[in-house]
């Protein structure tokens, strides 16, 4: 059995979890999926993302197999402003090449990026949802304002430290990373669709760029899952990846979650699995509302305010 078909029996054995959802006012991770969301977790939150996961790893042409283990953790902080957020990603792996001659270990922090992210465009601010309280079907029904997503940009450093077997070569640098992300919410919120287009390592000898989408899911306040497709190309190393997973919400600030991931080459393939846990601490957060009039906007609500002050 192919390692593709081996992925697709092992996410079928997954589905039968995937009943239930996160609602967007609870904990709002990344995790398990590769996509950065547009939204920020909000000013004065702090949020931690980590997991571990195992590689299998196979080259036809190179001839070699190896196996091991990484870790991920990610820390973001919502800082100054609701759409601003900071972020720390890291990443730690551990393998074991063998050959039919000869064994190389290798391990090192495959990624350190420190960076932040600016939500640019929200399209439900300032936008009233209006209920229609005698039809379901007239609330959750498709509207073309959901095709308008939310736009983020990131904006980071990769710090590549000297003699890293990861990277390509042999001395320390610093290189920009940019991303352009954005994110579409369908009925109601139960669908969420997050495309990443991604500069890495921009302006050195050897640039990766890529994307990532991702298809999420809820099914209650407990469950969700997703699918997601990533894709890189560089001179050095291009690949195309398949994801699948599944998220359960333990409490409203603490999540964990479980992946699998494989690639649709064979130079190498790979074939990832993992779990994860997050947790939000939001205890000095302040909700930020804004209270508007039935098809009025924020700015004459205001002036209507100031009138009503000075009578």
């Amino acid at each position: 059995m192919s390692k593709f078909k081996i992925f697709l029996v092992l996410l079928f054995f997954m589905i039968p979890l995937l009943h239930y959802s996160q609602h967007t006012d609870q904990i709002n991770s990344n995790r398990p999926g590769e996509t950065m969301s547009a939204y920020a977790v909000g000013k004065s939150v702090i949020q931690v993302e980590t997991g571990i996961y195992g590689i299998k790893e196979n080259h036809s042409i190179l001839n070699y197999d190896a196996n091991g283990f990484g870790l991920d953790a990610t820390l973001r902080w919502g800082l100054f402003k609701e759409q601003l957020e900071l972020i720390v990603d890291l990443q730690y792996q551990s393998e074991k090449f063998i050959t039919g001659i000869s064994s190389i270990t290798k391990s090192a922090l495959k990624q350190t990026v420190f960076g932040a992210k600016y939500l640019i465009y929200d399209p439900f601010k300032n936008r009233e949802e209006k209920i229609n309280i005698y039809s379901w079907k007239a609330n959750h029904k498709f509207k073309w304002g959901q095709l308008i997503p939310a736009v983020s940009i990131f904006a980071g450093a990769n710090l590549t430290f000297s003699n890293n077997p990861y990277h390509f070569t042999p001395e320390s640098s610093i290189s920009p990373k940019l991303i352009l992300i954005t994110q579409n919410q369908f009925a109601g919120g139960k669908w969420v669709f997050v495309t990443n287009i991604i500069g890495d390592y921009v302006g050195t000898d050897y640039p990766s760029y890529g994307y990532v989408l991702t298809l999420t899911r809820g099914f209650n306040n407990k469950w969700s899952g997703f699918v997601e497709n990533q894709g890189f190309k560089s001179d050095f190393y291009s690949d195309a990846i398949v994801r699948g997973g599944a998220a359960f919400l333990i409490t409203k600030d603490m999540q964990i979650d479980a992946s699998l991931s494989t690639s649709l080459k064979n130079t190498p393939s790979l074939l990832y699995g993992g779990v994860g846990f997050s947790w939000r601490y939001d205890a000095k957060y302040k909700e930020v509302r804004i209270n508007i009039d039935s098809g009025d906007s924020e700015r004459k609500a205001k002036k209507r305010a100031k009138k009503t002050k000075k009578g």
